[in-house]
């Protein structure tokens, strides 16, 4: 399974680590950038083109932003992504996120979550299926 990684600075540090867990787990991280640390990048720039390719179907996405808040609202701004954001708490947010929205983007607050938070929280959302009860297909198609 591809699973696409984008980051702004504040999420920058988390994001190198995820992918190197990724890599562990046998998944295919693709790195959307940044390549380097820049405080002063633009979160846009790198979550719209992981969106792009999320919304093209069969892959994952797990983006990072300092709360996860602004990466979650330019990727739902792509017809096909339904984004959503965690950070910390309850691992229901993405095992839900997964079971019940069918979400393909997992939003991560860097500030917020752990490393080690921020593994489980992936681990749930990739390992967790859409449902597929007709009740949460209907209020997708409402989106």
């Amino acid at each position: 399974m591809k699973i696409y990684l984008a980051s702004d600075h504040a999420g920058f540090e988390l994001k190198e680590k995820c992918i190197a867990f990724l890599l562990t787990l046998g998944y295919e991280a693709i790195d959307m950038g940044p390549a380097t640390f820049d405080s002063n990048d633009d979160y846009p720039d790198f979550i719209c083109p992981l969106a792009l390719k999320v919304s093209e179907g069969e892959s994952l996405g797990i983006v990072f932003g300092g709360s996860g808040t602004g990466e979650a609202i330019v990727a739902n701004r792509v017809p096909g992504v339904r984004a959503c954001v965690y950070y910390g708490g309850t691992l229901e947010i993405p095992k839900l996120a997964r079971e019940h929205n069918n979400a393909n983007v997992l939003s991560l607050g860097a500030r917020f979550v752990s490393e080690e938070e921020a593994f489980q929280a992936i681990t749930v959302f990739i390992e967790t299926s859409f449902s597929n009860e007709e009740r949460h297909m209907r209020r997708i198609q409402k989106i």
